[in-house]
């Protein structure tokens, strides 16, 4: 046979085992047997071996498992990966959807809703209808690499289907978002075999899907029959609903949830609600959930984002698994701050897929409000990874022998008394240089959030401290191999890679430096917020009240905080050892200088880039973006299909701008930075 001839045969392979996948992981049917497509793909694989100059990235031969890899590479999202805002009432619902109204009134508001899958999200990015990346969402702006996993996934299809769709995706690129789970027959069928061969058994679906993804050696998640379900086109193809969205991924050949429906009320969301949570058992899929969106992403658009949750959508919880079991002991727990946080002591128990043994009790007033003892049978809650809660307590079943917990009047960790401060619920230990808070402080400072220090987790951090190698986190950077090699089971590779994550943790990201310091009522957000107020540490350093008061956002007990954190002499000593190893990346004072004072608003479908993305981009440049068309907006920002703001504009004299001007302006203030 020619080569052409050979090639056209392999071209047609590819075109009919690729019918017959789409067949079976989105429509849910066969036409033939496994047999028959195992022998389609048996020819081609025998085809590709002999012809190797005929492989394409797209050939269904190419999902099998590769050579394992050294690492993930990191990914930076273009839009960010957002999370969702819970709910788990009625009540709460209702209170979204009038804290919406009153942001966008006047509107009908239609929505979409569609089962939580509990699996691990994931973005896939198509170049030319091509596979390109697939990677996870990682902290929502930077993901990994995990694109050889995902190949090994037969519901992911490394084509697109329509050719249509392909030719209208700007620069030719198509972004889908989902869902990688395991359905819970395969999850029970890889127990089984663990069972079989003396191997500890995973603990839920979700856990084991995320952990397959993020296997370097990718044979791994070929062997698990992982599965994604499509939830999310990013790019705009013309859809001006997220119910049109699903209809194009499937016209691009994507599983998506067969269950979905258009909701035109709230009544109807809470309606579908009650009837997934009655049949969530029937589905192959564990979900924890219903998640609902504004149907028109004009106005999802127009709804805007907060914090990290958009407005538009909502994540309705099915009740959390509850379970019920004994404490058999409280004890408390020193933080950062010195606060003393009481924690049951469990009777191990089985909840929501894994084994229960601690829970929070919050403070002495939680303790007193419950009346919970040392030896009472409680009911214990969790919803997904959260700390589980004390709920209830079973007075019927004391048998008088159950004690009263009363704090401890000294630190367990120094033996400082305790104190309560005036107006707080929180009991404090008064030294502040305890073991106990350096402890928690270390172990905040390097952690996945903060520094991000891979290898440096408490265990080794209890080992550093113990030796008298680490008391600071200005210490960690003084750390050499030689220290590492002297602590208990240690090899000299592990050594190396500590070693080489410290070094690389000394270029750090202003915001993140100023979460890790640990600093009481400021956490992630509050951080960036005063990251791109001040735009260095040594403004922050010196900053008064006044000035930290000023920023939105910031209330007033963490300002005092902020200012009282600074003026302590040994903090200052402290930072002053710290900063001496630090490269500090600083945002540039004069790219949120270009647009302050400047108000945007956009309205109708931008193609360039996702609304979100534009509104990003001004507010990185200083400006803000404004929901609605008033006397302070200073541009409109019109795409295709405006509707009625444009004209409102026009009446205004609101400077109006076209895409490629809004594009130009930004593109020209951004070089300017």
């Amino acid at each position: 046979m020619e080569k052409s001839a050979i090639k056209r045969r392999i071209e047609k392979l590819r075109t009919e085992i690729e019918h017959h996948r789409y067949l079976y992981h989105v429509l849910d049917r066969q036409e033939i047997s496994d047999a028959a497509l195992d022998s389609l793909k048996n020819e081609l694989e025998q085809l590709e071996r002999q012809y190797p100059e005929f492989i394409t990235p797209d050939s269904p031969t190419q999902r099998v498992g590769g050579k394992p890899l050294g690492q993930f590479v990191k990914v930076q999202h273009q839009t960010r990966m957002l999370s969702l805002n819970d709910a788990f009432s009625k009540k709460d619902s209702e209170e979204w959807m009038k804290r919406i109204q009153k942001i966008v009134p006047d509107e009908h508001y239609t929505f979409y809703a569609e089962p939580k899958v509990d699996g691990l999200a994931m973005s896939l990015i198509y170049q030319n209808g091509i596979l390109h990346i697939g990677a996870t969402r990682g902290d929502g702006r930077i993901g990994e690499d995990v694109t050889q996993n995902i190949k090994t996934i037969e519901s992911v299809p490394l084509r697109l289907r329509d050719e249509q769709l392909i030719k209208i995706a700007p620069q030719g690129r198509i972004e889908v978002r989902g869902e990688v789970y395991l359905t819970k027959d395969t999850f029970r069928q890889i127990n089984e075999e663990r069972k079989r061969k003396g191997e500890p058994l995973y603990m839920n679906p979700r856990n084991t899907a995320a952990g397959s993804i993020r296997q370097l050696d990718s044979n791994i998640a070929a062997s698990r029959d992982l599965r994604f379900l499509a939830y999310a086109l990013v790019s705009d193809l013309g859809q001006k609903t997220h119910h049109e969205e699903h209809d194009l991924l499937r016209k691009l050949g994507f599983c998506t949830d067969a269950h979905a429906a258009v909701c035109h009320s709230l009544e109807d969301v809470l309606g579908f609600y009650e009837h997934i949570k009655k049949k969530r058992d029937q589905f192959p899929y564990q979900m924890d959930g219903v998640v609902v969106r504004v149907d028109s992403n004009e106005l999802f658009d127009r709804l805007g984002v907060v914090g990290k949750a958009p407005r538009g959508a909502l994540a309705l919880k099915f009740p959390a698994e509850q379970a019920t079991t004994v404490v058999e002991n409280i004890q408390v727990q020193i933080g950062r701050t010195g606060a003393l946080t009481p924690v049951a002591h469990l009777r191990p128990v089985q909840v929501a897929g894994s084994t229960v043994q601690r829970a929070t009790l919050h403070n002495m007033d939680e303790i007193k409000r419950l009346d919970v003892r040392i030896g009472d049978t409680v009911i214990i809650e969790k919803a997904g990874d959260i700390i589980p809660d004390i709920v209830q307590v079973l007075p019927n079943l004391r048998t008088g022998k159950e004690k009263i917990f009363r704090m401890p009047k000294q630190c367990p960790s120094c033996h400082s008394s305790i104190v309560k401060k005036e107006g707080e619920v929180a009991y404090y230990c008064s030294n502040k240089n305890c073991f106990g808070q350096q402890r928690e402080h270390l172990y905040h400072f390097v952690s996945k959030k903060q520094c991000n220090i891979d290898g440096l987790g408490p265990k080794i951090i209890d080992q550093l401290f113990d030796a008298g190698l680490v008391t600071t986190a200005a210490d960690i950077f003084n750390l050499q191999e030689s220290d590492l090699n002297i602590l208990e089971r240690f090899a000299e590779k592990s050594a190396h890679n500590i070693i080489v994550a410290i070094q690389s943790a000394k270029h750090i990201l202003l915001a993140r430096l100023i979460a890790a310091l640990g600093i009481r009522h400021v956490g992630e957000q509050t951080a960036i917020a005063l990251s791109e107020h001040f735009g260095s540490f040594e403004k922050l350093r010196h900053a008064t009240y006044e000035e930290v008061d000023s920023i939105p956002d910031i209330g007033e007990a963490s300002g005092r905080s902020i200012i009282s954190y600074f003026a302590d002499p040994k903090n200052q000593e402290y930072l002053d050892a710290l900063l001496s190893h630090l490269t500090i990346e600083n945002p540039n004072p004069k790219q949120h200088a270009l647009l302050t004072g400047k108000t945007f608003l956009f309205t109708g479908t931008l193609h360039s880039l996702a609304r979100s993305e534009a509104e990003e981009k001004v507010r990185e440049l200083g400006g803000q973006v404004h929901a609605s068309v008033t006397k302070s907006l200073n541009y409109l920002v019109a795409g295709k299909n405006p509707g009625s703001k444009l004209e409102k504009a026009q009446k205004n004299q609101v400077t109006i701008l076209n895409e490629q001007q809004f594009l130009k302006m930004i593109s020209s203030l951004f070089r300017k930075r």
